[in-house]
């Protein structure tokens, strides 16, 4: 029921990815009426309609609303229910739409964090030169100590490994310079945490366009400055985007060369397409929720339940807590 479009992109996108994976069975939950409506016009064969559910929620959280608001006075919202049915095992992932900081509040409160995790975090994909790069924590936590820093380095590394496949994934730490003299306490602290920990392919610090540059496959930093970096490279990538237009219409010369070039173009639109890339883990929880962006559309929202369908088969949250538990064990032998 979240985001900037509600049913009208939540539920074709579920169609979509029934479409595409006959292993899916998917509970859609919200407004029944307005869900069922919107079932109607999606079109959805009978085999796909005996893969979806409908779980009715009486309430939905609003974009702008506060998060301890909706924990407090809306206990039978979409969001709430979505996130109890992860809680209960009757869904092995929820994905939202909705407002960013009540999925957070709501995720920690019924799912709970790992003992051994101060604070869970925001990952995802940001695109580059070599495909993408795991970026956390993207907002969820404004300030972080050295420890936490370091707790978001082995989530991110657990995730890659089970999303990606890497073996040792890179994990650099996004400072405002490469040498060791720069930053502040908490990232020069973090810093020689990642670098001691052997399971951790710690490769130092990286500087902005790190991210892009294909030299990371995790990049860590807080969530202001990990948000930060999300935003204008969302907002970079749309001037580029308008300025290219801009110029390819300028006189018939240019249209000429347009025309020509279109396949690079749209190679080029393809690459960089948020929709792509939609989808944002919130890791460390004791179970699998993913975050769309609130203005994605159909296909990206499907990106978004694709995630949340890889994460869910790879078990995430137990290859994290696992890590936790070996470590235990061999500090205790």
């Amino acid at each position: 029921m979240g985001g900037d479009h509600g049913v009208s992109v939540s539920v074709p996108a579920a169609r979509l990815c029934l479409k595409q994976n006959q292993n899916l069975n998917l509970i859609l939950v919200g407004d029944e009426r307005a869900i069922k409506s919107s079932l109607d016009q999606s079109d959805y064969s009978a085999g796909e309609l005996r893969r979806v559910r409908i779980q009715a929620a009486s309430e939905v959280v609003g974009m702008d609303e506060k998060p301890s608001s909706a924990m407090r006075n809306k206990k039978d919202s979409s969001m709430r229910v979505a996130v109890n049915l992860v809680k209960s095992g009757e869904a092995d992932a929820c994905v939202s739409a909705g407002n960013t900081g009540a999925l957070m509040a709501i995720s920690r409160f019924v799912l709970k964090t790992f003992k051994e995790i101060d604070r869970p975090a925001i990952i995802f994909n940001m695109p580059g030169l070599n495909g993408h790069c795991h970026l956390l924590d993207l907002g969820a936590n404004v300030d972080c100590n050295a420890e936490q820093l370091f707790q978001f380095g082995l989530m991110g590394t657990i995730l890659a490994k089970a999303v990606d496949g890497i073996e040792s994934p890179r994990v650099g730490l996004l400072n405002i310079g490469e040498e060791e003299i720069k930053g502040n306490e908490a990232i020069k602290q973090a810093a020689e945490l990642l670098s001691k920990n052997d399971s951790i392919n710690y490769i130092g610090f990286i500087e902005g366009d790190g991210i892009y540059s294909g030299e990371a496959d995790v990049v860590v930093c807080d969530g202001f400055v990990g948000n930060v970096a999300l935003k204008s490279s969302e907002g970079v990538a749309k001037v580029i985007a308008q300025i290219i237009k801009e110029e390819l219409q300028r006189n018939w010369l240019t249209k000429m060369g347009a025309l020509i070039t279109m396949p690079i173009w749209k190679a080029m639109a393809h690459r960089m397409d948020p929709g792509e890339y939609n989808g944002g883990t919130l890791v460390g929880l004791r179970g699998t929720v993913v975050k769309s962006h609130g203005g994605a559309d159909v296909r990206g929202f499907s990106t978004a339940i694709r995630l949340a369908v890889i994460e869910a088969e790879k078990n995430v949250p137990a290859l994290i807590e696992d890590w936790f538990l070996q470590r235990s064990d061999l500090a205790l032998s």
